[in-house]
């Protein structure tokens, strides 16, 4: 018997799950998530994150019955707290009546004292290590943070210290051909292309002079180049464009979560950034070269080695980059 039902006394049919990032964050805990419907098939269970994760969920409809905005807390950084909706937010949610409330947010500081207002009957999740005090509820359902680990299998980890069976740590992305149609740009396109996400947070991104020159090496070998990235991006894409000596297709700006996903299927490769972007080619078995400049590989780099490189920021040099990508292209394309 697994941990949440053992201490309930009877199997959970509400469960919230809390978990309020970005993009690479939800995409990397979907494994945690279908051990926990794999555990509850009958479950109703909430996702409560940023409000952009509506989409997420619309799009994992077999892990998820349904999206809760979450308004911010006191000490978050992904967005403003507004006092009044705070106030709303948690009484609404105490009228939820939830058999469990999981908290894979982070480390636990800040957040696992609000859990414990939402009133449900049971809670799970992380704390931080040598802070016991961090437990909200039964201690035996909270775990030391891992503070080591992959992003990917320090979810796993908290779902089997509850007694859930793994399903195992491959990314997925729904294959939806019907919403996620290729752009014009690129239906008529009668050349494989490659894919160059320049983009990401702000100060934690490759040069777009650099990008573009991988580009160029790429577009030098029969590649066309397809440039991507958010609406707020498209100063970062006209950047690169303007770099680069071949014609580029600049989508930013003009693809959802789902026709992105269509975009790098298509794709021979992605070249970019340590985003969430990445992620997401993982999740869509595209291979990609991805360059880390702040985030540490050891906690978000794509675990298929295979399919994958990485290649540090101080390591990087646009030929190198651009030769991994031409030397995973020609291996990946003679074992298919």
């Amino acid at each position: 018997m697994n941990q949440l039902t053992h201490h309930l006394g009877y199997p959970p049919q509400r469960i919230l799950v809390l978990r309020a990032l970005k993009l690479g964050d939800l995409l990397c805990a979907v494994p945690a998530f279908r051990a926990l419907r794999h555990a509850f098939p009958n479950a109703h269970i909430a996702l409560l994150s940023l409000p952009w994760a509506a989409e997420f969920v619309d799009l994992f409809p077999r892990y998820f019955d349904e999206f809760i905005s979450f308004p911010g807390w006191p000490g978050l950084p992904e967005q403003p707290v507004d006092p009044s909706r705070t106030v709303a937010f948690l009484a609404h949610m105490q009228t939820r009546q939830w058999d469990v409330a999981i908290q894979m947010q982070g480390n636990g500081t800040f957040v696992n004292a609000m859990l414990h207002l939402f009133g449900a009957n049971i809670l799970a999740g992380y704390f931080p290590e040598n802070q016991p005090e961090e437990r909200m509820g039964e201690p035996a359902l909270w775990m030391p943070y891992p503070q080591a680990a992959h992003e990917v299998k320090r979810h796993i980890q908290l779902m089997t210290y509850l007694g859930l069976d793994s399903t195992g740590d491959e990314l997925e992305f729904p294959n939806t051909p019907a919403k996620g149609s290729l752009p014009i740009a690129l239906q008529t396109l009668g050349q494989p292309y490659i894919c160059i996400h320049a983009g990401g947070i702000s100060g934690r991104r490759w040069p777009e002079i650099k990008f573009a020159d991988v580009a160029d090496r790429l577009a030098d070998q029969g590649f066309a180049i397809v440039l991507t990235g958010s609406l707020s991006e498209q100063p970062i894409t006209q950047s690169v464009q303007q770099h680069m000596r071949h014609p580029a297709i600049d989508l930013a700006g003009q693809t959802t979560l789902t026709t992105l996903a269509a975009v790098l299927r298509q794709s021979a490769l992605l070249v970019s950034n340590d985003t969430g972007v990445s992620h997401v080619a993982a999740a869509c078995h595209l291979p990609s070269v991805v360059i880390f400049t702040s985030a540490d590989p050891a906690e978000w780099a794509p675990l298929h080695k295979q399919r994958h490189r990485v290649i540090l920021e101080i390591e990087a040099d646009p030929k190198r980059v651009a030769d991994e990508a031409l030397q995973l292209n020609q291996q990946l394309s003679r074992r298919a």
